[in-house]
């Protein structure tokens, strides 16, 4: 009895680890998300900005653009060199290339840090969503939308660090305390992270996979079919992936359009709707808050509901309620809607990424997880630019609301298209 106890808890132990390890890398993500938005005010202010308005435009356009291409190269590259091996690297090159950004001198030379920074970090993300999906024991969806949790936590634990670090010590400071937690990261993923079983068996290594199964208790197929090619992005357009691959290209790409577009101009947004610009930056607030929720909530749905269904159903949610925000209303209907905003919204491209990782097979869940990331950083970069169109054209209320909306609509309308198509995690 004693034996088998201790053997469940240090499964179980075991099996957290993995998730923790994924779930700080995905914090490294969310550092990224707000880091240069919160040194954009210092680079460019004073009676000497470090850089000017346009400049900022063109390293953060830049650093986008790295991660787009980070994910959609390592994407490929977890699929032939293993999940494990792929995760260090993107943790250790991110690390060392944000240090670098301390040591700028130039506008150029951060663009060019943030470009490469962005091709370790990009990586981070599918990676990190294949491997807690081959390890969560048929929960792909509570497992992803768990360690996407990581994200919004980075962001906000990042913020907070922003006023505490820049009036003291000044904006290097952010980039080299930015840096260590992935040099702590890496030599502990390289001691405690395994390679995932559904990866060995896709690449013919039965023995090592079934040793790692055994330790962390999950069940292998008898038999695990040899992929006909290399995991590339050709193969996710041919066959019965060509659909699916589509419809989730262009969910992908409305999904982080959402995302970055109303982090960026909510609080625009609700100052051209008459709210005070305090109240638009608590909204902004409110709008992450319920992001966090919403994850925990959404990938319990999908595990139940089935992921595809979920996942529409969040996309046409989060468009209803986001043409309602063009409707004046006082707090006590605003902030819950804002609120229930953010639940849906920031939610529903989780729950794309995890039926991504549930409806591919192991040889190229990674592939198809990269091209998600990547194509839907396209779409980061739209959702700003869309925004502030719309806002210099001096229409941000109410046809803000409303475009946001339908990018929400044709979201659910893409996945809707998609099929189910059953695979072994």
């Amino acid at each position: 009895m004693t034996l088998t106890s201790t053997h469940t808890v240090a499964h179980g132990t075991a099996a957290r680890t993995v998730a923790l390890l994924c779930w700080i890398a995905v914090v490294l993500d969310g550092f990224d998300l707000v880091v240069l938005g919160a040194l954009i005010p210092t680079l460019t202010g004073g009676e000497i900005p470090w850089m000017t308005a346009a400049q900022a435009t063109f390293v953060s356009t830049i650093s986008l653009v790295g991660m787009t291409l980070g994910a959609l190269s390592i994407g490929i590259a977890t699929d032939w060199l293993g999940r494990r091996k792929v995760m260090i690297w993107a943790v250790t090159a991110f690390s060392a290339l944000t240090l670098a950004c301390a040591f700028s001198q130039s506008y150029v030379q951060l663009g060019v840090f943030r470009f490469l920074a962005g091709f370790g970090l990009g990586g981070c993300l599918p990676t990190a969503i294949a491997m807690v999906t081959e390890f969560s024991r048929g929960r792909a969806g509570k497992a992803s939308t768990t360690v996407m949790t990581g994200y919004h936590v980075g962001a906000v634990a990042t913020a907070l660090l922003g006023l505490i670090v820049l009036p003291s010590l000044g904006w290097r400071a952010m980039f080299i305390i930015g840096a260590i937690p992935g040099f702590v990261l890496a030599p502990i993923m390289y001691r405690h992270l395994p390679e995932s079983p559904s990866f060995l068996l896709a690449t013919g290594r039965r023995a090592e996979a079934e040793r790692i199964a055994a330790d962390y208790h999950l069940t292998l197929p008898e038999a695990a079919p040899q992929p006909e090619e290399r995991a590339s992005f050709g193969s996710l357009f041919r066959g019965t992936f060509l659909r699916n691959s589509i419809a989730i290209c262009v969910t992908s790409f409305m999904g982080l359009l959402l995302v970055y577009g109303l982090n960026t101009w909510l609080p625009k947004l609700m100052v051209a709707a008459g709210y005070s610009l305090t109240g638009g930056l608590w909204l902004l607030l409110l709008l992450n808050a319920g992001a966090v929720c919403g994850l925990l909530v959404a990938g319990q749905v999908g595990d139940r509901v089935g992921l595809k269904l979920a996942a529409v159903a969040w996309f046409l949610c989060g468009a209803v309620l986001l043409a309602g925000l063009s409707v004046r209303m006082g707090p006590v209907l605003l902030y819950p809607m804002v609120f229930l905003t953010g639940c849906f919204v920031f939610s529903a491209q989780i729950l794309v990424y995890a039926f991504v990782a549930s409806n591919y097979p192991p040889g190229i869940r990674a592939t198809a997880l990269g091209m998600s990331a990547g194509v839907g950083r396209l779409g980061a970069i739209a959702g700003p630019l869309a925004g502030g169109t719309l806002v210099s054209m001096g229409i941000g209320h109410p046809w803000g609301f409303y475009a946001f909306a339908i990018v929400g609509l044709l979201g659910a309308i893409a996945l809707a298209q998609s099929k189910v198509l059953t695979q072994k995690v």
